[in-house]
């Protein structure tokens, strides 16, 4: 099936310079394997099950409107499973803040899922291992 879609120039100009130094001849082939990527990443995200512990690192433009705000609320709701958080300035533009996560994976899915969907957020990765609760 054909599809058409619109991307800014510099995401489309950094995707073809990925696609070259990974020796792809197809950007067809290139946006089909990131698409693979992304479902399995999905899925593996809701298959979590039980107490998880992790980290999420999350980029985004602190000059995009509201967008620190929003974090911090987001983290807010979810503060009992916040173990710590850090925040780094990457650059002029962008900052990581990495958030520290113990707890029920449902809950820890839905505060990266949130962060993800929020305005001037570039980038979402959640790593989780299996983490016992306290005996």
């Amino acid at each position: 099936m054909r599809i058409s879609m619109s991307l800014p120039k510099k995401l489309l100009n950094d995707f073809d310079e990925v696609l070259k130094d990974r020796g792809y001849t197809s950007r067809s082939k290139g946006i089909r394997d990131a698409l693979k990527d992304y479902i399995v990443r999905y899925q593996w995200m809701r298959d979590m099950e039980g107490d998880r512990v992790g980290i999420i690192a999350v980029i985004y433009n602190h000059h995009s409107t509201g967008v620190m705000e929003d974090i911090t609320n987001t983290q807010h709701l979810f503060r009992e499973y916040i173990n710590a958080t850090m925040h780094l300035h990457m650059s002029e533009k962008n900052c990581l803040e990495v958030i520290i996560v113990k707890g029920n994976a449902a809950k820890i899915r839905d505060l990266t899922e949130q962060i993800m969907r929020l305005k001037g957020v570039e980038h979402v990765k959640l790593t989780t291992t299996a983490g016992g609760k306290n005996e």
